[in-house]
């Protein structure tokens, strides 16, 4: 991995169920995943790596940071993302350029993922 200047690094998620979330994130996404210990999960194949952090026991809040991950078909994303059981927090909409939805990952983190507008 290289690493660049002033360049985002890392992301890290509160976690709070290392089984769920692994099953989410590999059965919508394909991200892949290495375990270090019961409490700590990084993840690769997202873009960007980055990992989730129970450690701390940080709660999780939204309003936080948030991630917008990419689709090139949005409605395929969104049924993916429901049926492995992840809560919509607001439905596909428009905004200038593209469109995007909300969803909560299993540890109860607010993603986005958003597509282009295609004419």
């Amino acid at each position: 991995m290289t690493h660049e200047h002033k360049k985002i690094n890392y992301i890290e998620f509160p976690l709070i169920d290392p089984t769920a979330t692994k099953q989410f994130f590999t059965s919508v996404f394909d991200w892949e995943f290495q375990e270090w210990g019961p409490n700590y999960l990084s993840f690769s194949g997202a873009g960007i790596d980055g990992g989730f952090n129970g450690e701390d026991n940080t709660p999780v809040q939204n309003p936080g940071v948030l991630i917008i991950l990419y689709s090139n078909d949005l409605e395929a994303s969104l049924a993916d993302v429901k049926a492995a059981g992840a809560t919509i927090i607001r439905d596909i909409y428009s905004f200038p350029g593209g469109r995007r939805f909300h969803f909560a990952d299993p540890n109860g983190n607010e993603l986005a993922i958003w597509s282009e507008v295609t004419e």
